[in-house]
């Protein structure tokens, strides 16, 4: 169960852009909760992204802001140079995470235990999975493999969300039924994506009625990643 209550929904968006802070208002205008995996070691840059021929901004917010744009939620780790895990070694594994952990630890002023694999296509396997579970301080893992499901699941370090928000139709369809859903059994509606993507698809008011749709409902329980999938 998540805090007494048989539902409960989570979000998990990863990169710490400075979209996030737009995002973060919507949230709480609706009384919603996320995590948010982030590098370390990119924090403060300045970038763009060309994404199908569209020009988005990507860029990192400063060390100094962390703690203050994330209050509320939970910042956890994205590896601290965002590179393709399993291209890599494993000291150099366990190092990205690691120290990425670590250092946000630090920044956000507890200790920092969840972690989303970062970079597209393959970025995990069971190799990798069982590093960072066996050498790090990371209790969950947070994948990119989008399984359309409310069940909870019992690899907390290959956890798979239910939806990608850029999947919009399907993540409508979803957040109805889910709140209108009736279980004798814990069920978990987890949506996943980076807020730059907003800007990209022109989607924030979508959005917003999207979160008033899942909202103040007595009997969901809205939290973190870390409240959900660690709760007792």
């Amino acid at each position: 169960m998540f805090n007494g209550k048989m539902k409960a929904i989570t979000f998990s968006y990863d990169d710490g852009v400075t979209q996030d802070r737009r995002f973060i208002d919507i949230l709480n205008k609706y009384g919603l909760k996320c995590t948010f995996n982030i590098n370390s070691g990119l924090l403060g840059n300045a970038n763009l992204l060309v994404i199908n021929g569209i020009t988005v901004a990507h860029c990192k917010p400063r060390p100094e802001e962390i703690r203050d744009i994330y209050k509320g939620h939970e910042i956890a780790s994205h590896t601290v140079s965002h590179p393709r895990l399993p291209e890599l070694c494993d000291e150099e594994i366990i190092r990205e995470v690691e120290e990425d952990r670590i250092a946000l630890s630090e920044l956000a002023g507890y200790e920092v235990v969840g972690f989303a694999y970062p970079s597209g296509g393959v970025n995990f396997d069971r190799r990798v999975s069982e590093l960072i579970k066996n050498n790090t301080g990371i209790k969950y893992c947070r994948t990119a493999i989008s399984n359309n499901s409310f069940e909870l699941q019992s690899n907390l370090f290959e956890f798979e969300p239910t939806i990608w928000h850029n999947d919009f139709d399907k993540m409508f369809e979803l957040g109805k039924r889910f709140v209108e859903l009736e279980t004798d059994k814990p069920q978990l509606f987890y949506i996943w994506g980076h807020s730059y993507e907003f800007d990209l698809f022109n989607r924030w008011s979508e959005f917003d009625e999207f979160c008033k749709i899942i909202s103040n409902r007595e009997d969901i329980f809205y939290g973190t990643n870390k409240e959900v999938l660690l709760a007792k």
